[in-house]
Parts: structure tokens; sequence; C-alpha cells
């Protein structure tokens, strides 16, 4: 069942949304600013290229480990509880990365950012999903989508701002190395974030879980009235199992390590990262330089990419609750492996100028910038928001917290994978061969869609099935 359209406390749910998704948009803040730092990062500590794909995945790793134990803390102590516990790491960790002089001190400090993130990374959504009406949970959700994109495109803005004040990422301002502003400036919103989650709720279904029944109707009654808030918690208290509260082995099942609709969450988390979306966020300035443009130019594409990224976006928060999930991630997986095909085509006839650096042609040059552009799109029109979407909203009330530590810790091992193998598969192999790769990628997850993926388009989560 549906709430009223007349009882659903509107200003409240948004209230809660913009919050809840500050963590997007920190997510997308933290995963961009390395990019444009990597001369800095080099210079100050002396990296190799795998030292330098080691140290911008550190952030990876604590994503992994984060988003792991987030889902599970979060079942134990609360959704909010652990966004504020993350918000305090991104705080601590933008502020020892832009400051500190030693290399190991940044990669810890990275990686307790990562851990923020990777948590905000499955609690946002999952919290949003929580509160929302059925009918409007999918665009709600996609809002954090539209918040990471803008906090990518943020942290691309304040890079080139930041660059071009001080003639490039090496140089200073008020005496510190642009590149390290760059890390700076992340305290900023996380600062915002931690204060404005003491003036939300804790999710009602949490509560619930906790026996907390009379905090729960409290919070339902705020945003639905007493007379829906009395029907929801019965449901509720009927999604949880009775004799246990919820636990890690709720995903489990014998022979197959797993529950299927974890498998599908697997698949969603990782095949979101196999089609190597993060090479243009993490690395596009790199990614730019190689195929023969000044940085200056590079900063200007990442710009571009973030600004069409939120068109993108837009698009599919317009659309998911219309036409539903599933069939925007076939138009995304479809239109991805064109493009990404599009690219390989590009860099395989690239050429070497006398300097040793890649160049391409004038066609390939334009067709690489179009594609890619076009590529990013299809993305975050589709898999971008739609996996998180998914991810908070497909698992059932009782394995929610475990399901999401699984997919969100699967999530961001891919994502790392992909990150850190780049640098010396692009130098090694070039190009072309690893855009191949990303382009196999896509067009299995056409196929795996079609056969794992179960609409969830306007189901109430009590009625979601494991």
């Amino acid at each position: 069942m549906e709430s009223s359209a007349k009882s659903v406390n509107m200003a409240l749910i948004s209230a809660i949304v913009a919050v809840a998704t500050i963590g997007g948009l920190l997510f997308g803040y933290d995963s961009g600013a390395v990019n444009g730092t990597q001369g800095g990062l080099t210079e100050e500590f002396g990296l190799s290229e795998a030292a330098l794909g080691f140290t911008v995945g550190s952030l990876l790793i604590g994503c992994a480990v984060g988003a792991f134990f987030a889902g599970r803390l979060a079942d134990a102590v609360g959704r909010r509880t652990v966004m504020i516990i993350a918000a305090m790491l991104f705080v601590v960790g933008a502020l020892v990365q832009g400051w500190t002089e030693s290399h190991t001190l940044f990669v810890i400090a990275r990686f307790a950012g990562g851990m923020a993130v990777g948590a905000a990374s499955v609690l946002s959504p999952l919290y949003i999903s929580e509160v929302a009406p059925a009918n409007i949970r999918g665009r709600l959700t996609t809002v954090q989508q539209v918040m990471i994109i803008t906090g990518l495109t943020a942290a691309f803005v304040v890079n080139y701002f930041l660059a071009q004040s001080a003639g490039n990422s090496l140089g200073e301002i008020g005496g510190t190395q642009a590149w390290r502003w760059m890390y700076l400036a992340q305290a900023v919103p996380a600062v915002i974030f931690l204060v404005a989650l003491f003036f939300i709720p804790e999710s009602p279904r949490y509560l619930v879980s906790r026996g907390r029944e009379a905090e729960a109707k409290i919070v339902l009654t705020r945003l639905f009235g007493e007379e829906e808030a009395i029907r929801k918690i019965g449901e509720i208290r009927a999604s949880f199992s009775k004799d246990h509260r919820p636990r890690l082995s709720d995903v489990t099942a014998p022979g197959t390590g797993f529950r299927p609709i974890v498998w599908a969450g697997i698949m969603l988390a990782t095949f979101q990262q196999f089609v190597g979306i993060n090479i243009i966020f993490y690395y596009g300035e790199t990614l730019w330089r190689l195929a023969g443009v000044s940085e200056e130019v590079a900063l200007e594409r990442n710009i571009i990419s973030g600004v069409v990224s939120i068109a993108a976006v837009l698009a599919a928060l317009v659309l998911i609750d219309r036409i539903g999930r599933k069939p925007l991630l076939l138009i995304g997986s479809v239109g991805m492996a064109v493009t990404l095909g599009a690219m390989t085509w590009a860099f395989s006839g690239a050429a070497t100028d006398a300097s040793g650096n890649l160049a391409l042609g004038e066609t390939a040059g334009w067709t690489a910038l179009v594609a890619a552009n076009l590529y990013v799109i299809f993305f975050n029109f589709s898999w971008g928001p739609v996996m998180w979407v998914m991810l908070g909203e497909m698992f059932p009330n009782q394995m929610r917290g475990s399901a999401l530590a699984v997919a969100g810790l699967a999530q961001w091992g891919a994502n790392y994978l992909v990150v850190q193998s780049f640098p010396s598969m692009a130098s090694g192999l070039g190009l072309a061969p690893v855009y191949a790769m990303y382009t196999a990628a896509a067009v299995i997850s056409i196929f795996l869609v079609k056969t794992l993926i179960k609409e969830t388009k306007g189901k109430e989560l009590e009625e979601m099935e494991g």
C-alpha cells in the first residue's frame, strides 16, 4: 500500500533527503578531489606509477572496509549514528591529507577518508529508502547520485580554479601548494554534513528492528500521519524475523554462498565499476593528458564531463519511478557498450610524439571526446543512480544492512581493482586494450541484467523478497 499524498510530510522528507545526500556530495567530492593532484603527490612523495596507483587507490580500500562495516554497524547502532561517525572521519581525513608531509600518514588519512566515503555510499540510499514513500522512492534516492556527481563536479571546478590561481597544481597559494588545497577544501562540506545530521531522526525501520516502536511511531507519525504510522509499524514488525535480530548470516544460503537476491546485488555493485566509469572521474586529467592535451584543457574537460553527468542524472530522476529500474539499466548497458567501443577505436590509432606523449589525430580526438561524454551520459542516466537506488531498496528488511555490507564491499573492491590497475595497464598495454575490457564488461552486463534483476518500482520495502 502507498501512503496518501495528503498525509505525507514532504517538507520533512525533503529535509531528510537533503541532509542524507550531503554524504553523497562528500562521496563525490572526495572521489573527485584526487583528480588533478597526481603531479603533486608524485613530486611530494617521489612515487612510481605503481605507488601512485596505490596512493590513489588507498581511499578505495578504506571505502570497501567502510561500506562493509557501516552496513553491519547500521543494524547495531543505527543509520544516523554511523553517518555521524563517517562525517567525523571525513573532516579528519581531509585536514590530514592536506597538511601532512608523511606519505604513510597521507595513506592512513586517505584510508580513513575512504571508510567515510564507503559508509556514506551505502547508508545514504539505505536511509532515504527507509523514510521515502514507495511511489517516489526511486527519484528521492536518485538525488544521492545527483549529489555524488555534483560533488565530483565541484571538486573538478575547485581544482581547476586552484590550479589557475597558482599557475598549476604544483604552484602555491598562501604558501601552500594548490594540490594540498584541493584536499583541504573537502573539510568545509564535511563539517556541514556533521552538524546537519543532528537535526534529522533515526530510521523508523531500524527503530522497529531494535524493539523501539514508540520512537518509531513518533518518526512515522511526523512523516505520514498517525493512522499510517500504526499500519506501517505492523507491516515493518512482520517483515523481521521473530527469533533473531538482523545478522550477517541472513544473507547466506547453503551451496551457493549467498541468497539469489544478494548475488544480484553483488552483480550490480561490481559491474557498475567494471565498465570503467571511475577512470574518467579519478584519472580524467591524466587520461586526457595521455591523449595529448595540456593540464588546463584536461581539467576543463573534467568539468564538461561533470556538467553532462548532472544533466543525465536529472533525466534519470524524472524517469526512474515512471519506466522502472530495469529498463534504465538495459538502456545504459547498451549505450555504454557502444560508446566504450568508440573510445577503444579512437585510442587504437594513437601515435607517440617526439616527446614520448600519446597523441590522437583530429578525427580520433573528437571521437574520443564525444564518445567519453556520451558514455558518461549513459552511465549517469542508468547504472550510476539505479545501482544505488536498487541496493537501498531491493533487499528485505531483515537482511538489508547485511546485504548492503556485502554488496558495498564488492562494489568498492571492484572500484579499487579497476583504479589500481589502470596506470600500469595504460602504460603497459595502451589505452585501446584497456577500454576494450571495459567494453566487454558493458556487453556482459546486458545479459546479467536480463537474467538477474527483478523490477522494484512502486513496491513497499516490506514487499521485497529474498
